[in-house]
């Protein structure tokens, strides 16, 4: 067993120094969009002044002239932007611009984005069609019974990350969902366990046990194969493959057999999501990617400069609110 795990480890470092040169060799036959061609460049001194030119060039002299800024009818950002600062009191492109800047959370971004297309052009020769296949063939329920058994297994991480991290009660939740889900509902299958009360949580892993005693999370890392990461959660992975009971599966066989299908389960669930991403992907994944893991690691408690505003404002507005209520009715308690 512990043979097997070296020789992967070694396998994925291998990737890891062998990707980025295959990816820039490969071309992607699936890349979206063309470049830009750029307009023809007039020699200079042979400049040709057309009829809207010179109409344009005069309504721009005439505006001039009365005192009127010719380019207030574009609608520059400046002026868009202050009067969204008008309406709601802040700049929203200020307020929610991040402090860290990308240079700093991804030092690595060149070394990232060439094992970024690694990973796309893989998973879109291979792991996507297997993953769409999956999808149309594999009946709904017996979907949702195989990703059951998969997140029933990973409560055994959860358990004991959550005790790593002091969370008693999510450690004590998550050891009872493996417990009921594994013997009622049959190897977990069927979620029995959320009928009773013992409600799934959004998993704990050892990254974010590294997180909690203080680790820093250091740079964004793409692994190959494995996708968005980070310098303290790459490690973290290692540590949650012990901790999965499917590990221990002393039948390769059966243990390729269930890891594939654990794989090709988890893409099907993204082929809906993967519509939403317009733009640069590389930027959209890493973002969300950081967001995410800030999410789970503070347990979704996010705090806002100004939430505290807006929590007191709601106050005001539901005691304003009871109040007239009590003005109109007089049996309003």
């Amino acid at each position: 067993m512990l043979g097997r795990i070296v020789i992967s480890l070694w396998l994925i470092a291998a990737t890891m120094a062998a990707a980025p040169a295959l990816s820039f060799a490969a071309q992607d036959p699936f890349a979206e969009g063309g470049q830009e061609v750029a307009a023809p460049q007039e020699p200079a001194g042979n400049s040709v002044t057309t009829d809207s030119d010179s109409a344009d060039t005069a309504d721009s002299d005439a505006a001039q002239a009365d005192g009127e800024d010719p380019s207030a009818e574009s609608g520059d950002t400046t002026a868009e932007s202050g009067s969204l600062a008008d309406e709601y009191g802040f700049d929203p492109a200020d307020e929610f611009a991040s402090d860290e800047e990308p240079a700093t959370r991804d030092p690595w971004e060149g070394y990232n984005r060439a094992m970024f297309r690694f990973n796309d052009t893989a998973d879109r020769w291979v792991l996507k069609p297997v993953a769409t296949s999956y999808r149309q063939i594999t009946p709904i329920f017996l979907q949702y019974g195989i990703s059951n058994f998969f997140d029933n297994m990973r409560e055994v991480t959860n358990s004991l990350n959550s005790v790593l991290q002091g969370k008693w009660g999510q450690a004590g939740n998550d050891a009872g969902r493996f417990l009921v889900n594994t013997t009622v509902g049959v190897a977990g299958f069927f979620d029995v366990a959320q009928h009773i009360g013992l409600e799934e949580g959004d998993g704990e892993d050892f990254g974010q046990t590294l997180a909690v005693w203080g680790v820093p999370s250091g740079p964004y890392l793409v692994l190959p194969f494995l996708g968005p990461s980070t310098a303290r959660d790459a490690p973290g992975r290692v540590v949650d493959i012990y901790t999965n009971p499917l590990t221990y599966v002393d039948h390769d066989p059966t243990l390729y057999a269930l890891k594939l299908t654990d794989i090709i389960q988890t893409r099907a669930s993204l082929l809906k999501v993967e519509s939403l991403l317009q733009g640069d992907r590389y930027v959209l994944l890493r973002d969300a990617y950081m967001q995410r893991r800030e999410f789970l690691i503070n347990d979704g408690a996010e705090q806002d400069d100004f939430g505290d505003d807006l929590e007191e404002g709601e106050e005001g507005d539901q005691e304003g609110g009871q109040q007239g209520a009590r003005e109109q009715d007089p049996f309003a308690f």
